[in-house]
């Protein structure tokens, strides 16, 4: 199946230049959700995953059902202030500012094997902050999966170490 025929290219948003890949077009497709969610979960089961952690929004749409497909746990990852147990943070820088993530501390427990899960790697800064706060919970971070990934931003030099699986790759 060619995904990226299930995926809106919206020009000029969020700004002029950039041109959005809109993943609510395949979402909304329950077999080909069900198909891309299917497509990732032979490509990374060999990595032995004990947990998926996920960022905030879109990790949540991708690797909540991943981890279902796998049998494994979720732990969600956060924007700063929005979970509500103890917590650790990371911060990461922006195009214009910089933000932070948390985990509850509880999340992810040492020696674990954690596939991080979003729907789009891009510059690769919020996949580095989560990876960073898996790692000081003692998780071993053993790759990282994407629906998509933006190579033109290069992401991927920022996760040396983990295994990277794309779906689709623009």
């Amino acid at each position: 199946m060619n995904f990226k025929d299930y995926i809106r290219v919206i020009p000029d948003f969020p700004q002029p230049g950039i041109r959005f890949k809109d993943i609510t077009t395949l979402l909304k497709d329950g077999n080909v959700y069900r198909s891309a969610i299917e497509e990732i979960r032979k490509a990374v089961e060999h990595l032995q995953i004990d947990i998926i952690a996920g960022p905030e929004a879109r990790g949540f749409v991708i690797g909540a059902p991943l981890a279902t497909a796998l049998g494994v746990g979720f732990a969600p990852i956060r924007k700063s202030g929005k979970l509500p147990g103890e917590t650790i943070q990371a911060s990461y820088d922006l195009e214009y500012g910089n933000d932070s993530l948390a985990m509850h501390k509880d999340a992810i427990s040492p020696g674990q094997r954690v596939l991080i899960a979003d729907d789009l790697l891009a510059t690769g800064g919020t996949i580095a902050t989560s990876m960073n706060l898996v790692r000081q919970l003692g998780g071993e971070v053993v790759g990282a999966a994407f629906l998509i990934e933006l190579s033109y931003l290069t992401g991927r030099e920022k996760l040396e170490g983990v295994e990277v699986f794309s779906l689709v790759t623009y």
